[in-house]
């Protein structure tokens, strides 16, 4: 089971995350309001990842503190941020910030990149960059699955990972239900998925996937 601390200023969005996690099948180790109260934490407690909101943080205070702390080169950490400019996402990955989501993500989406971000790669939102980078260490490339996706089954599975079912990815692809339900089976056979759960997981450990 993946372990998550978490660090959100505000008391309903760490109850939101923790009631997400716990669903999902994470352990929430705890949570505070500000990122400075948690640094024992960080060192102390047994961590596979650090999910932070900074919806309401100061960046340049936040960033100066993971550049004196390092903490997000000791343990992966995910930000949920409102917005995503190209020179926010680069410096934070200078800071070895592996993941960057939207303030209120999907539950899969987290999932995924959570299981994604454990596993050394790094999720970032699409408008960031054509591809998803990964950090140091080996994923697999999507050529070397045992049958590669087509196009519009990488289209699917990326709607798939912001939660939407079959109904809705037709509405978004101009396609019928019965196509999208088709190509949803499809994805599943290829990643050798029980669920659209895990196909999602799969996809980001794949890097199929940008949220």
């Amino acid at each position: 089971m993946i372990s998550v601390l978490i660090v959100a200023a505000a008391a309903r969005a760490r109850r939101a995350l923790e009631s997400l996690l716990h669903a999902q099948g994470f352990e929430v180790v705890d949570s505070f309001a500000v990122v400075e109260d948690a640094a024992d934490a960080f060192a102390e407690k047994d961590l596979d990842a650090i999910l932070i909101d900074a919806s309401d943080t100061s960046l340049e205070d936040f960033f100066e503190f993971l550049q004196q702390s390092g903490v997000a080169r000791e343990s992966p950490v995910i930000l949920l941020l409102p917005g995503a400019p190209p020179e926010v996402v680069s410096q934070a990955l200078r800071l070895g910030v592996r993941g960057i989501l939207p303030p209120s993500p999907e539950p899969q989406q987290l999932a995924a990149a959570l299981e994604a971000v454990v596993r050394e790669l790094v999720v970032l939102p699409s408008e960031a960059g054509s591809s998803i980078r990964s950090a140091p260490g080996r994923t697999v490339p999507p050529d070397e699955l045992a049958e590669p996706l087509t196009t519009r089954e990488r289209e699917v599975l990326r709607l798939l990972a912001s939660g939407l079912g079959n109904k809705e990815i037709a509405g978004k692809l101009k396609i019928s239900e019965h196509t999208a339900k088709f190509h949803v089976a499809s994805i599943l056979g290829k990643l050798g998925a029980a669920s659209r759960a895990e196909a999602v997981s799969i996809g980001m450990r794949n890097g199929l996937i940008l949220l």
